[in-house]
């Protein structure tokens, strides 16, 4: 394993032994008119066994073989991740802001060096949490997964992930400072912004790359889901202390089960991305819905004859109040599905119309 270099970008169970031992107390023989009473016994538990830490050698070989490093195209960038395996048909949990956008995604697995397109199973971009599957994976081993409830502060914990893309899994060792933290964060690629809640604080020093990959507690269980960083350039003594943030896993893996459940929600998308094409914020004014501000070339939007500044009342039967609905209706949606939507345009003319919806990339 490397260390990590000085240069960086900018970016923004255990198992307890126990044993049993019993000591039974007999009382002499009863004499006559006396009471018959049952013998007294004893229980005795051997303390939990102490936690042993792994050394950092004994972590990384124990860790790095249940990752991935993941590159994704999209449009005239590439964004370079990492992801955690989780089955061993190659199921990976990662970051939505790894994959958004991308038209295809490969995956190298740490466990054997093989190359795997991977499928996009699902994704929750309020969350920050995407589900890959790799094509053709067997046999893949897979993370330990522990519990982020039992994390506590000053807690030693390892962030391991492709560090500034560079394909080769490096270390950066930490301890966690806090927990239950809520940030805003911003993405270094599209410059798009989230808010992330209940996050996992830790000084590690966590970087562009190493999203989506594990935090580990100090006997290599996973207990997070590295999403943020502060990482900065030329650090030096009097640089601030890394300060980076990591999905707990407890949150992360209800969400994998939804998606692996084919059950999409108002944030959980399942299955290909629809696409209608426009880009919308919320109207406030009469009549109330979803403001058109944006309209994409050749796109199911404009082929149906919505135009800038149009206001979408209503979508597959939905009513539409705020932008919101709007991405709340396109949730039970999938590409192909015909739609009718409803609008009143920028002159207050009203206009309705049926649409199928394309097929695109994560958003």
């Amino acid at each position: 394993m490397t260390k990590r270099a000085s240069r960086r970008g900018l970016w923004t169970a255990v198992v307890l032994a126990a044993g049993l031992g019993g000591l039974a107390l007999v009382a002499p023989p009863l004499t006559p008119g006396t009471i018959e009473s049952a013998p007294v016994t004893v229980i005795t538990t051997t303390p939990p066994a102490p936690v042993v830490p792994l050394t950092p050698e004994e972590l990384s070989a124990r860790v790095v073989p249940t990752i991935v490093t993941i590159t994704a195209p999209a449009g005239f960038t590439t964004t370079a991740g990492t992801g955690i395996v989780l089955s061993p048909d190659g199921v990976v949990l990662t970051n939505h802001h790894v994959i958004s956008g991308a038209s295809d995604v490969t995956a190298v697995s740490m466990s054997n060096g093989l190359i795997y397109d991977a499928e996009i199973l699902g994704y929750d971009s309020v969350s920050d949490l995407a589900v890959l599957r790799l094509a053709g994976a067997t046999d893949l081993p897979v993370a330990v997964v522990g519990k982020s409830a039992e994390a506590a502060r000053g807690d030693a914990v390892t962030a391991i992930g492709n560090a500034e893309g560079g394909g080769v899994p490096v270390p950066a060792p930490g301890v966690i400072t806090n927990l239950g933290v809520t940030v805003n964060t911003r993405n270094a690629s599209d410059g798009s912004r989230n808010q992330l809640k209940g996050l996992i604080e830790v000084d590690a020093d966590i970087r562009p790359g190493d999203s989506g990959g594990p935090l580990v507690n100090a006997v290599g269980e996973l207990i997070g889901v590295s999403s943020a960083g502060n990482a900065v350039t030329d650090r030096t003594e009097t640089s601030p202390a890394p300060q980076s943030y990591a999905i707990p896993i407890d949150t992360a893996l209800p969400i994998v089960d939804q998606v692996l459940g084919g059950r999409s929600s108002e944030t959980v998308r399942v299955g290909p991305t629809p696409v209608l094409g426009v880009a919308v914020k919320d109207h406030a004014d009469m009549p109330v819905g979803a403001e058109v501000v944006a309209v994409s070339f050749d796109s199911p939007a404009e082929r149906v004859g919505l135009t800038k500044g149009a206001v979408i009342t209503e979508f597959g039967g939905s009513r539409i109040a705020s932008s919101a609905d709007l991405n709340a209706a396109m949730s039970s949606h999938r590409p192909g599905d015909t739609v009718a939507v409803t609008w009143v345009d920028a002159t207050g003319q009203p206009g309705t119309g049926s649409l199928v919806l394309d097929e695109g990339p994560p958003r």
